[in-house]
Order: C-alpha cells, then structure tokens, then sequence
C-alpha cells in the first residue's frame, strides 16, 4: 500500500494537535490540581474563626470581640481577610467592641452570584449591622474597604456614628498598580483563569507583592496564617480580586462627584511612606472634598493596621469620639 505525500502530511498534523491538546490537557490540570490544593490548604490554615449572618445576597463571616465599649465594625482591603486587623490591632483596642468582618466573597464570607459591586457591599454590611442589632457603630474600612465605607456613608448614613478610614482607595487611579497587573483578565475568563494560572500565579509572585504592600515595613513571618494572607490562593479570592480591581474605578469616580454631601464624621489616616496609594492623591484631596473631614499621617506602609497597631488603635479611639 502506498502511502501519498498528502495522506502522510495531514496524519503528522493531526499528531501535532493530539500532542498539543493532550500536552494543553495535562498542564491545566496540573495546574487546577495546584489550585485545589493550595486552596485547600489556606483554608485549613486559615479556618472560620466566627460566626456568621445570612443577609441578601450571601453569608457574612464576622468576629465578635464582645465587650461593653464602644462599638467599631471593620472592613478589610484586597486580598485580604478579618485577621488583618485581629492579627495586633484588637489587643491594642481591648477596650472596644469590635465586629470584624470578610468582605462579601472574601474570607469564609460568600455570596450569590458573582463578586458584588462596592455598593452592594456597603449595602450588605448595613443588613449585618441591623442583624446584630448594632446602634450607630463606628464603621472602620482598610484600603478597599475604605471604598466600601464611603458607599456605605453615602447611602446608609443613619446606621453608624461616623467613618475611619485607614490607607483607604477613595479616587479613580490612572493606571492599576503594576503588582496587580496580570490578576484581571477579561470577565468571559476570569473563572478559567481563577482555576488554571491564577492560583500558582498568585503563589509565585505572593511574596513579591506582599513586601511591595508592606513597604518600607516589614511582612511579618507569621502574616499568612495569623494575618489571613493565605486566603489569597483560592479561585474564588482571584476572582473576587479581578471583579474589584476592574470594578474600582467606577465606583470610586461616582462617589467622589458625592463626598461634599457626606454629613457625617469622617477620619482618614494614612501611613507616610504608603507604597500601593498615594496618600495625597487618595488621602489629602478626599479630605478636602468632605465637609469636616480630618487627615491624619504616621509613620509607615500600607499596612499600618498590622505593622503600626498601636498608632492606628489610639488614632481610632480619637475617631470614635469625634
């Protein structure tokens, strides 16, 4: 049997595709096996430490520190988790009532759907709020959930005394942060990618950004199972990083064009040398932006409730009685 040049061509071809296609099949399962065990493993390493609420549109996971004093409910940043802010800052503010919460799909909170906006996230937390039966707390918001803070301010104003925010994200940004570039890809792939790159990504360049986050300060050795910092190597905390880094500047531009209409108490703190935000682009010019708003500035990084726990904690009992 005689085999023609043409036959012989198109069978090396289909050779190529099935090596390509088995070759593509076995590194993306590879790849969704990492991401099922490194998922796996920030989840035992990082466990619910609280309760939880039910509220529309997902399950908040939240601490109680119990106590008489003054209430604070706290809102962490991207990529992060409650421990942010359990890891130094409660011991210093012992003498507080404080509610620490997962952002809504963040932590071991959960949601209904896709990654909710800023302002259904502030929307959310007022449901928690009324859940617990908390009156008029301090509402305290880190970096991204300093965003959420300001919706919650602009649209929830009679259910808490005043806001604190901490490094918060407060004005559109330019350009993303190049240490996230990469962790936003399109809408139709952000689930493929959450399964397939994104995870051993996030593994590889975690320890990279977390010094950029830091910076000038140092990352604790500890962060990631005390602070929560493993919480990141799951699918869902890539998806929801993606969602909300693409989704930032929308929510931030339409609120900053309200912040003169905010009448309630708001301080702003920011660590001098914040690497990740520029604290006079985001800090100073919303200050001034916000009838009565106070600025204040310490020393350090992004981090300052973890790395500065006891300059942020005296600032925030200043804040609470305002």
């Amino acid at each position: 049997m005689r085999i023609r040049r043409g036959d012989a061509g198109e069978r090396t071809m289909n050779d190529r595709l099935k090596k390509a296609v088995t070759t593509t099949a076995l590194v993306g399962g590879g790849f969704a096996l990492w991401t099922a065990l490194a998922a796996s493993a920030s989840e035992a390493l990082v466990p619910a430490d609280g309760d939880f609420v039910d509220v529309p549109g997902g399950r908040l996971h939240y601490v109680d520190t119990g106590g008489n004093g003054p209430v604070m409910v706290m809102l962490h940043g991207l990529y992060g988790q409650l421990r942010n802010f359990s890891y130094a800052l409660t011991a210093e503010l012992a003498d507080h009532r404080l509610i620490l919460v997962d952002r809504p799909g963040w932590g071991h909170s959960s949601v209904d759907g896709g990654q909710p906006p800023i302002e259904e996230q502030a929307r959310m937390v007022a449901d928690l709020i009324d859940a617990l039966g908390l009156d008029r707390p301090l509402l305290v918001g880190h970096s991204m959930g300093g965003a959420v803070a300001l919706a919650f301010a602009l649209n929830h104003p009679g259910k808490v005394r005043g806001i604190a925010l901490i490094a918060p994200l407060t004005q559109p940004m330019d350009h993303i942060p190049p240490i996230f570039r990469g962790k936003a890809p399109p809408a139709p792939l952000r689930g493929l990618a959450a399964w397939t790159v994104g995870v051993p990504l996030t593994t590889l360049t975690g320890p990279a950004v977390a010094r950029h986050v830091f910076a000038p300060d140092a990352v604790p050795m500890d962060f990631g199972t005390r602070g929560g910092g493993l919480v990141a190597l799951r699918p869902s905390s890539f998806q929801a990083g993606a969602f909300e880094i693409d989704d930032a500047n929308r929510a931030v531009s339409g609120m900053a064009a309200r912040y003169g209409s905010i009448g309630l108490p708001v301080a702003i703190l920011y660590g001098r040398d914040d690497h990740l935000l520029d604290p006079q682009h985001q800090g100073d010019r919303t200050a001034a932006m916000i009838p009565g708003a106070t600025l204040t500035n310490i020393a350090g990084g992004h981090m300052i409730p973890v790395t500065h726990a006891r300059e942020t904690a005296d600032w925030l009992r200043t804040a609470a009685t305002a």
